[in-house]
């Protein structure tokens, strides 16, 4: 799929630019180091999603990649219209790889994001749309499919993986809050993920086999969500 070079780990330059660009968050900055930018940021990131991304695919058949800004790669660019927050630029490293042809937030698939001493790695949905958030509720509770998610939860947190939070407070409205599943109900989007210290295989080759492995372990909140919700 790609003629990137085979990923390697990611080199110490990765972690210098995003330490950098944290402390110095403005245009002026990374214009002077563009350099590091394409060879510690873009470089390595084309690699992994090309070497990683084979492996996914051999957990979720249908699953898409691309190993390219805009693709795979989420730009670095932060959108700050409508943000308090006006710094232009990410401190981070975030990749996609979406389950179907076509690249979206309305299919499930899995994210990665690196910072410069920590990372973070999930699957699922982030966010219902309407027709989805619909079937989400009457899947949580049907008996078979709602305890089904129930257990898969609680496999996953044993193994010290966390769900995302939950977007609401109260139970929506019509829904009986004494139901034994009603927690899920809070949810408007459900994925699960590992988080913490940047693992020291981030360094070298075997980290493609290090996320296969947690990705694999995390993939039936996908395969859940496509079941009864996509």
């Amino acid at each position: 799929m790609s003629a990137d070079p085979a990923f390697a780990g990611f080199p110490e330059a990765t972690f210098r630019f995003l330490s950098g660009l944290a402390a110095h968050n403005e245009k002026a900055w990374f214009e002077a180091h563009r350099a590091d930018y394409e060879a510690g940021y873009v470089a390595p990131a084309k690699a992994l999603v090309s070497a990683l991304g084979p492996r996914l695919r051999a957990i979720a058949p249908e699953l898409s990649f691309e190993p390219r800004i805009n693709g795979s790669i989420f730009r670095i660019n932060r959108d700050v219209r409508f943000s308090k927050d006006k710094t232009p630029y990410k401190p981070h490293l975030d990749l996609w790889f979406w389950e179907g042809e076509r690249r979206g937030w309305e299919t499930p698939g899995f994210f990665f994001r690196l910072f410069a001493g920590r990372l973070l790695l999930g699957a699922g949905l982030h966010g219902f749309d309407k027709t989805q958030l619909a079937a989400y509720r009457d899947a949580v509770l049907d008996e078979r499919a709602g305890s089904a998610l129930e257990t898969l939860l609680r496999k996953l947190a044993a193994a010290g993986y966390a769900p995302g939070e939950p977007r609401r407070k109260t139970v929506p409205r019509g829904f009986d809050k004494a139901h034994p599943r009603a927690a899920l109900l809070l949810y408007e989007g459900l994925h699960a993920a590992w988080e913490g210290p940047l693992p020291r295989e981030a360094r070298s080759a075997s980290f493609v086999a290090w996320c296969a492995k947690h990705y694999a372990a995390l993939h039936p909140v996908s395969a859940w969500l496509r079941a009864h919700v996509t």
